[in-house]
C-alpha cells in the first residue's frame, strides 16, 4: 500500500458518516404489510450489503447487480431487517441536552446527575454528581462547552493507555492519540499513524470504548477493511461483532452537546 503523502490524508472510520439528506436515491419496499424506506447507492463491491442506523435502511449493490437480484436480497432478509428498525425505534431519538441542574449525562455506560454552580470554571466528579461551576451558570452554551472540553480529557485520560495496551500487542510503540469532535464517527487512524478518538466515548461502557480503541490500533497496521484487517481485529477483541451492534444502538440515544 502506498504510504505517501496523498495516503496521509486519507482517513478510515469505524463507522461510515451518514451522509447528508438526499444525499442517496431514496427507495421503497413492501416488506412483510409494511412500507419501508431505504437509501440505496452503487459501489464498486462484489457483493450486496444491508446496514441499519438511526436513519434507517441503507443498501449498497454492485455497479451491474440486476434489479430483480437487489430486492430479492432485501426481501430475504425482510425479519432482520425488521427487528433492527423496531430495536431503533426502541431506542428513541437523541434527546436533547441543555446543560442545567438536574439533567442526566451518561459517563462510562452509567448516569450522573448534573450539578452547575457560581464560581470558578471547573468540574468535578463526586461520586454519582457531576459538578460544573463557572461565572454565570445560566449560561447552558456556556456550561455544555465546559462540559465538553471535560469529557475530551477524560477521554484522554481513560484510552491512552488502552491503545498502549493494544498497540503493544501487535509489537507496535504507543499511537499517538488525539480527541476530537466527532458525533458520527468513534474513531479514525491516519496512515501517519495518527489515531482520533470522539470524545462521546467517554459516554459508553469502558468495554465497548475498548472495542474502537482496538479497531483503529489495527489500522495502525492495515489501513483498510481487508479479511486481514478483520482478522487481526478478531485477535485483539474477539467479541468485536457484538460490541458493534451495541456501540450502534448505542449512538441512537446519546445526546448531543
Amino acid at each position: 500500500m502506498d504510504r505517501g503523502a496523498a495516503e496521509d490524508a486519507r482517513q478510515l472510520r469505524l463507522f461510515d458518516e451518514p451522509p447528508p439528506r438526499g444525499a442517496e436515491p431514496r427507495r421503497q419496499i413492501a416488506l412483510a404489510g409494511r412500507l419501508i424506506e431505504f437509501r440505496f447507492e452503487r459501489r464498486r463491491r462484489r457483493t450486496l450489503g444491508l446496514s441499519i442506523d438511526e436513519h434507517g435502511l441503507a443498501v449498497a449493490a454492485p455497479l451491474r447487480t440486476p434489479w430483480h437480484e437487489i430486492e430479492g436480497f432485501v426481501r430475504s432478509h425482510a425479519r432482520w431487517i425488521l427487528a433492527k428498525l423496531e430495536r431503533w425505534a426502541a431506542a428513541g431519538r437523541r434527546p436533547p441536552f441543555h446543560g442545567r441542574s438536574g439533567e442526566s449525562l451518561p459517563l462510562q455506560g452509567g448516569n450522573v446527575a448534573l450539578e452547575v454552580r457560581a464560581g470558578r470554571r471547573a468540574v468535578s466528579l463526586n461520586g454519582e454528581r457531576l459538578v460544573v461551576t463557572l461565572r454565570d451558570p445560566a449560561r447552558s452554551a456556556a456550561v455544555r462547552a465546559l462540559l465538553v472540553q471535560w469529557l475530551k480529557h477524560h477521554t484522554l485520560q481513560a484510552l491512552t493507555p488502552r491503545a498502549a495496551h493494544y498497540a503493544a500487542r501487535i509489537g507496535l510503540g504507543a499511537p499517538v492519540l488525539a480527541i476530537s469532535n466527532a458525533r458520527a464517527q468513534w474513531g479514525v487512524c491516519t496512515a501517519g499513524g495518527v489515531i482520533r478518538l470522539s470524545f462521546r466515548l467517554a459516554h459508553l461502557e469502558p468495554e465497548l470504548a475498548d472495542y474502537v480503541v482496538a479497531h483503529e490500533v489495527a489500522h495502525l497496521l492495515e489501513l483498510n477493511h481487508s479479511k486481514r484487517f478483520w482478522r487481526l481485529v478478531q485477535t485483539l477483541y474477539p467479541d468485536w461483532r457484538a460490541a458493534r451492534g451495541r456501540i450502534r444502538l448505542a449512538a441512537a440515544t446519546l445526546p448531543l452537546l
